[in-house]
This record gives C-alpha cells, structure tokens and sequence, in this order.
C-alpha cells in the first residue's frame, strides 16, 4: 500500500480526521508514517479550515502497537573501522522520531481526539496519552508493554503518565506492563468516555462536530494553558493567562460570543 492509504487522510466539516490503515499489521507505524503524522499535526495548527483533529485506526483489534521494527531503514554503511554503535545514535533516533510525533500531537494548537478503537500498545499508548480527549470502546486495552521486552517506554511515556494518573499507578503500569482495560483507564480518568465498540465511531463524531463548531482559537490557547500548568509556577502560568486571556478576547469568536449573550442566542464561531 501506498503511505496515503496506510495512513489515510481528510478533511470534512471542520474536522480532520487521520486513520492508521495497516490493520493486518497491527496497525503498527512505519517511519514513513510517522512523519507524516507530524507533518499532519503542524499543517492542521495553521489550516484555517481545521478546527479539530481525530486520530483514529482502522478494524476494531488494534488501535496501534507501536513502531513497525519490521521497516527499518537500513542505514548506509559506515566508514572503514566505525563500531557497530555508536554512542548518542540511539538517542538521537529517538528524539527526532516517536519524541517528535509525540510533541507535534501535544503542541497542535487544534483538539485533538483519539478513537481508541482497540489495542494501544508502547508507541501506540503513547499517542493515546497525547491526545486532548479521549474515547475509547469497551474492549480496548492501553500496555505500556516496554517492561516485558527489558526495555523502558519511549515516546514520553514516563513524563505522561504520572501527569495524567499519578505517580504510584504510572509505576504500576510501567513496572508490570498490565494490560489497562477501558473501563479501568475511564476510572482513573485517563479515558474520558467508554462506549460499546459498535457507538465508538458516532460517539467520536459527535464529539469531533462539538469542537469544530467551538472557538478555536480559545480551545486552542486553553489547551496550551493546561499543558503548561503541569510543567510551571504559579506566578509564570498566572502571567501567561493574563497575556493569552487578553489576545483570545480580542477575537473574532469571543466578540460573537459576547454578542450571543447579549442577543441570547446561540453564537457561530468562526474559529478565529
């Protein structure tokens, strides 16, 4: 298949909807993949005509397993008398890799939604963990699965998870790599709904519609600010608010607003 159709794009109503295709391999991603999936996460930041995003898989088993280690590039051969490793090549794959398409899915300045339609394992978890919001069918399952293979999670995993749920359970996870049912992962308000799989899609397109139709450019600058709070004082976050409070209110959409309220109606935002 083509890299359009292993991971398949469109835009339709305000939302762009970006759909990892390769269910017979556990809808796992190439390099191709992944950095087409950054490149979708910046364009939808500026794209006038994407309000919301939603990352979604096709089938119904598998959300996405991670990297595909089956597709590696093979590197060129190195010069004449060079290890076989090389310190900071690793790292460095990492950072300009899954780090890189974890960051962009966090720093889209539109909402971001994941249709958690199945199985969501290392790399896989971790786009989960990036999305904003998060709807997920009954049977789906989230592994932070590293542990099982000797290894530590990748893709920020570790700076995630005990944000997200604290930090004893984020241990527990890590440390055992236990499957977290749907149902569990809603508990503890990692997933924000579980619905049967057959309701997974209108659910998630009810939710997609919602978002588009909102103040973009508000939700975007609130996304930002809730981001931050984890990471900063409250001295810095409160003079970021101020500053972002005010550009916000000089928009388009918080003047309909306004002017909604007044007329009791309900607004239309533009999303700017």
């Amino acid at each position: 298949m083509s890299l359009e159709d292993e991971l398949q794009y469109r835009v339709e109503d305000g939302i762009a909807w970006i759909t990892l295709n390769r269910p017979d391999a556990g809808n796992a991603f190439t390099q191709d993949i992944r950095n087409r999936m950054i490149d979708l996460c910046n364009e939808a930041s500026v794209a006038l005509d994407v309000r919301a995003v939603v990352i979604g898989a096709a089938g119904d088993r598998h959300f996405c397993t991670g990297a595909d280690l089956r597709s590696r590039a093979q590197p060129a051969p190195p010069p004449e008398g060079v290890p076989e490793r090389v310190a900071g090549d690793a790292a460095r794959l990492i950072r300009i890799g899954i780090q890189r398409m974890i960051g962009a899915i966090l720093d889209c300045e539109k909402p971001v939604l994941c249709a958690l339609n199945g199985t969501a394992a290392g790399g896989g978890a971790q786009i989960v963990l990036a999305c904003d919001l998060i709807v997920a069918a009954e049977h789906a399952r989230i592994i932070q699965v590293f542990v099982r293979r000797g290894l530590i999670p990748d893709g920020g995993g570790t700076y995630l998870l005990p944000r997200q749920i604290g930090l004893q359970k984020a241990k527990e996870l890590v440390f055992f790599g236990d499957d977290l049912t749907a149902p569990e992962a809603e508990r503890l308000g990692l997933v924000n709904k579980v619905v049967p799989g057959k309701e997974l899609d209108a659910t998630v397109a009810e939710w997609a519609r919602r978002l588009a139709a909102g103040p973009t450019t508000a939700i975007g600058f609130a996304k930002r600010l809730l981001n931050r709070s984890l990471d900063v004082d409250r001295t810095t976050l409160f003079e970021e608010e101020a500053m972002l409070v005010e550009m916000v209110a000089a928009t388009e959409d918080s003047t309909e607003g306004v002017a909604s309220f007044i007329e009791r109606r309900p607004p239309e935002f533009k999303g700017w």
